[in-house]
C-alpha cells in the first residue's frame, strides 16, 4: 500500500518553491479546471500537470496514485450516463434498451473526469513537496486562524498515519490465520475486522494529540517558527506566469474576439 500525502523529501523544483507560491499554483490550477467546458483544454491541462510532476522529480509518486484517479473516473461516468441521458444515444450499457450512452452524459463524465484527476495530481504535487510546518507558518502569516491551521495540519497528517496502520492491522490479522478469502468479497469481509481496531485506535491517538496540544503551551497562542522561508528569484518567476496564465484564459475564455 503507497502512502498518500505524505511529505517526500527530494530537491525538486517544487520543493525549492514558496508555500505561498504553490498555494497560488493550487487557486490558478483549480480555477482553470472548475471553469474550463473544453475537454482538449483539460487533457492538455493534466499533461503539463505531468510534465511539471516529471520536472519536479515528483512523477513516481503522483502515479501511484493512478489506481485512485481511474477508480473514480469510472465511477464519475457510470453517475453521469444513469443520471444525465440527454443528446444521441450511441448504445446502452444494458441489453434490451435500458440505461442509454448518450453524447451529452459521456461528455459530462469525462469533463468530471478530468477534472478530478486535475484537481488531485495538482494537490498531490503541493502535498508532497510542502513539508507542514513550512504550510503552516505561511497560513499564519496569511491570518489564517490558528485553529483552522491546526484541524488542517491534523487532518492532513492523520490520512498517511491512519493508512499505514490500517495495512499493519491487516498483516497482523493474517499472521493470526484470518483467511476472509480473495476477490472482491474477499475485501468486502477483510474491512470489519480492521477498522474497529483502527477507529479505537484512532479515538486513544485524538486524546493523546489533545494532551499534548495543552502540555506545549497551545493555548498561549505563543509560537516562534523554527525556520521562515523567503520568497526567491524562482517564486517571482513562478508568480508571473501563474498570473499571465490565469489573465490569458479568462480573456480567452470570456472576453472572446469578434468572428
Amino acid at each position: 500500500m503507497t502512502e498518500i500525502l505524505q511529505y517526500v523529501h527530494k530537491d525538486g523544483l517544487f520543493h525549492r518553491l514558496h508555500p505561498a507560491t504553490k498555494i497560488l499554483f493550487i487557486v490558478v490550477v483549480a480555477l482553470v479546471s472548475l471553469l474550463s467546458l473544453d475537454i482538449g483544454f483539460l487533457v492538455v491541462v493534466l499533461a503539463a500537470l505531468l510534465a511539471l510532476a516529471l520536472a519536479g522529480s515528483v512523477l513516481r509518486e503522483v502515479l501511484q496514485q493512478l489506481t485512485l484517479i481511474l477508480a473514480m473516473s469510472v465511477i464519475f461516468i457510470l453517475i453521469t450516463l444513469i443520471t444525465l441521458p440527454s443528446g444521441e444515444v450511441l448504445g446502452y450499457l444494458l441489453p434490451g434498451g435500458f440505461l442509454p450512452i448518450t453524447t451529452g452524459a459521456l461528455f459530462a463524465g469525462v469533463l468530471l473526469t478530468l477534472r478530478f484527476a486535475i484537481l488531485i495530481i495538482a494537490f498531490q504535487i503541493f502535498v508532497i513537496t510542502t513539508q507542514p510546518r513550512d504550510l503552516v507558518n505561511t497560513l499564519e502569516q496569511m491570518k489564517v486562524p490558528v485553529d483552522y491551521n491546526l484541524m488542517f495540519l491534523i487532518a492532513l497528517r492523520f490520512i498517511p498515519t491512519l493508512q499505514l496502520e490500517a495495512k499493519k492491522i491487516h498483516e497482523a490479522q493474517l499472521a493470526r490465520g484470518y483467511n476472509p478469502g480473495t476477490g472482491f468479497i474477499g475485501r468486502i469481509k477483510s474491512v470489519a475486522p480492521v477498522m474497529i481496531p483502527l477507529v479505537s485506535n484512532s479515538l486513544s491517538r485524538a486524546n493523546v494529540l489533545g494532551l499534548t496540544i495543552d502540555m506545549r503551551g497551545y493555548r498561549t497562542r505563543a509560537r516562534t517558527p523554527l525556520r521562515e522561508r523567503r520568497f526567491q528569484s524562482v517564486d517571482w518567476m513562478a508568480i508571473v506566469l501563474l498570473v499571465v496564465a490565469l489573465a490569458i484564459f479568462v480573456y480567452t475564455s470570456f472576453f472572446p474576439g469578434p468572428g
